[in-house]
């Protein structure tokens, strides 16, 4: 008499019985239960633009290709850095670290992320820039039980330095209003240091000359606003 042997679909590794199948934890059958994960997800979606931008591939990689790829677990990692970081336009940071020229290996590097984002902070719209700030001091303001325009005069400096570093907060609105300035002149001397690739004075005094409505529209917001 043949014994029955239960095969393993992921891995095709034979048990004699149904109940050590079941209880069977493979490589391959890991990745697939963990399919829903955020940094899986964000891990395959940069997997898929990595074929599509610099491999020309025209047809969406599919998720079991993913898993058997050599590289999962370091686009895993990357998407673990995505979800923790949430960076500015997550789609656009992904195409930016793709096409990027830079090993995968290294794309999880704080620096990188920060090229990026200062790159795209000084050169933003206006109006893009104006309501993810407003945003996140409406953010403050619902987890401190706190006016969301209080938040230059009472949110803690550290916190407003993150925010300013992380692109959350913009050089528009900061420069433009006197709370937001004065907050800037109880920075100490490292705070400054860390927010200055953002707050260039001498980028930003030739931004608001060269656009002199955009300046205007700033101000009439924070003067609503009692900023």
């Amino acid at each position: 008499m043949i014994e029955q042997l239960y095969t393993c679909k992921y891995c095709n590794a034979k048990f004699t019985k149904e109940k050590t199948l079941s209880v069977h934890m493979c490589e391959q059958k890991r990745r697939f239960l963990q399919k829903d994960e955020r940094r899986v997800q964000l891990g395959f979606q940069t997997f898929i633009r990595f074929y599509e931008l610099c491999q020309k591939v025209t047809k969406p990689k599919t998720y079991e290709e993913f898993c058997k790829s050599p590289y999962y677990t370091a686009f895993v990692k990357f998407g673990s850095f995505v979800s923790n970081v949430k960076p500015l336009y997550p789609d656009k940071y992904i195409d930016y670290v793709v096409t990027s020229g830079v090993k995968l290996d290294h794309w999880c590097r704080e620096e990188m992320y920060q090229k990026y984002a200062i790159d795209l902070i000084l050169r933003e719209r206006v109006e893009t820039a104006m309501e993810r700030s407003i945003k996140t001091m409406m953010d403050w303001g619902d987890d401190k039980g706190a006016p969301w325009n209080d938040y230059f005069r009472y949110a803690s400096l550290n916190r407003a330095v993150m925010d300013i570093k992380d692109g959350k907060i913009s050089p528009w609105l900061i420069l433009n209003c006197k709370s937001g300035k004065d907050m800037m002149k109880r920075f100490n001397d490292e705070q400054l240091q860390i927010v200055f690739p953002i707050m260039d004075p001498n980028h930003w005094a030739l931004r608001f000359k060269r656009l002199p409505a955009d300046v205007e529209m700033v101000k009439e917001v924070t003067k609503e606003a009692k900023l």
